[in-house]
């Protein structure tokens, strides 16, 4: 019984709000039950970001995830030193390892190092960086289908920003590809 709880997080400016909106509208295009709860620093640009997603087949009764999250995906230090102890055990968090040289703490969750930026670097758009590790998150968990994200990210992009549908897409193979390496 899908009941995936995420904790996306990073600096403003890092995507990690459109993660969050990505995984929860494709949800909503297949049918689930999804919930999205934004959380924001009090810094105008560079602050902290992350929101909470909640991906089930049964309702969701809060939007509030409090340690027991089935996966972080994190993009800076310091949302690794902040929501590392949020993870259930056996959970799984995503480490930008761009940008986080430091190892997971925990031995009872399961840590995966992504080089988002590295990756977005190669497709020639840094900013792709947040689809590389949903690219990865996706591969992992099967959450939701890559085709409802593109669905959602069509959506939400819209005809002014349709062009960057492609370099998206090859950001989640790619990440896709990161995480079975």
């Amino acid at each position: 019984m899908l009941n995936e709880k995420v904790i996306c997080a990073g600096f403003g400016g890092q995507g990690v709000m459109l993660i969050g909106q990505l995984i929860s509208y494709a949800g909503m295009l297949e049918g689930k039950e999804v919930s999205w709860l934004p959380s924001y620093g009090p810094e105008m640009r560079g602050g902290t970001a992350n929101c909470s997603v909640m991906v089930s087949e049964r309702t969701i009764g809060s939007p509030v995830i409090t340690n027991d999250a089935t996966t972080a995906i994190v993009m800076n230090l310091p949302s690794l030193d902040k929501f590392e102890n949020d993870i259930a055990a056996k959970g799984n968090i995503l480490i930008n390892s761009s940008l986080i040289e430091k190892k997971a703490t925990r031995s009872d969750i399961v840590a995966y190092y992504v080089p988002a930026n590295e990756i977005a670097g190669e497709l020639g758009n840094s900013r792709v960086a947040n689809m590389v590790m949903l690219g990865a998150y996706l591969e992992l968990t099967k959450t939701v289908e890559v085709d409802s994200v593109m669905k959602a990210l069509n959506k939400i992009f819209g005809e002014g920003k349709a062009h960057l549908l492609d370099v998206n897409r090859a950001a989640l193979e790619k990440g896709a590809k990161a995480i079975k390496a």
